[in-house]
Order: C-alpha cells, then sequence, then structure tokens
C-alpha cells in the first residue's frame, strides 16, 4: 500500500453513497452477493461489501500485511476481527476515513485483482479429484 497518502489530509467521514459510487467507478466493479449479502464484485470475485447498518466497509486487499500498513497508518479507521483475522480483508470506519485515502484504497485493492498472480490463480484449471478405488 505504498500509495496510500497522510490520513490527516482531508476531512474526515465518508458517505456509504459516496463509498459506493467511488467503488462503482472502478473497472469491472459490479454489485453482487456475496455468502448472501449485498457485495461488490470483480469478474464474480468478491471485492468488498458493507457492514454494521452500511457504517463500515470491508474490502478484499492484496494481503495481509498490506492491512497492517493500513492499520498503522490510521488506526482509527482501519481494523479487523477475528473472523477476517486470516484473510486479506481490512475493515474501515466511514466515519473516521478521508474520502482521498479511501479512494487510494480502493483503486490499490482493484488493481490486485487484475495482478498476473490472482489472474494465474482465478483461471486456472479446477483440480481433478481423484477416485478412490474399491
Amino acid at each position: 500500500m505504498a500509495h496510500a497518502s497522510h490520513p490527516g489530509r482531508g476531512s474526515r467521514g465518508v458517505s456509504a453513497a459516496v463509498a459506493k459510487g467511488l467503488m462503482l467507478r472502478l473497472p469491472g466493479v459490479q454489485e453482487g452477493r456475496s455468502y448472501g449479502y449485498p457485495a461488490f464484485l470483480v469478474a464474480g470475485q468478491f471485492f468488498a461489501r458493507f457492514r454494521d447498518d452500511e457504517t463500515v466497509l470491508a474490502i478484499r486487499l492484496s494481503s495481509i500485511a498490506d492491512r497492517d500498513v493500513l492499520m498503522r497508518l490510521d488506526p482509527k479507521a482501519f481494523f479487523f476481527t477475528d473472523h477476517y483475522r486470516d484473510y486479506p480483508v481490512v475493515l474501515i470506519r466511514l466515519t473516521d476515513v478521508t474520502r482521498g485515502l479511501l479512494a487510494t484504497v480502493l483503486k490499490d485493492a482493484r488493481l490486485h485483482i487484475d495482478s498476473p498472480a490472482a489472474e494465474e490463480r482465478d483461471t486456472a484449471p479446477p483440480r481433478r479429484r481423484r477416485r478412490l478405488s474399491r
């Protein structure tokens, strides 16, 4: 997340409507469902979703290390719960993030989905299951 700007720039607080607009302006981002919840997807893959009455945004990142960087950058805005401990997802308190920083994080997260490693992983043929002989 080397592109993230300092959290102090701009006023804090982004509405769910603004966050939604920022996401839908990114290439390939569409509204859909993930695990039964409304979500934002890229090529059918989870990208982001609102939680906690649309006061928190969960975003898929490229790595847990990126999440750690964001949490050090602005621990008031960025956090995670035990549910996401082992996943490269960061939770963002929309009341505590600046629009500029949110836009940067969304853009960087979206670029990750197009990375060669992600493309290779997502387009690899499914593994065949071996049949057990009786």
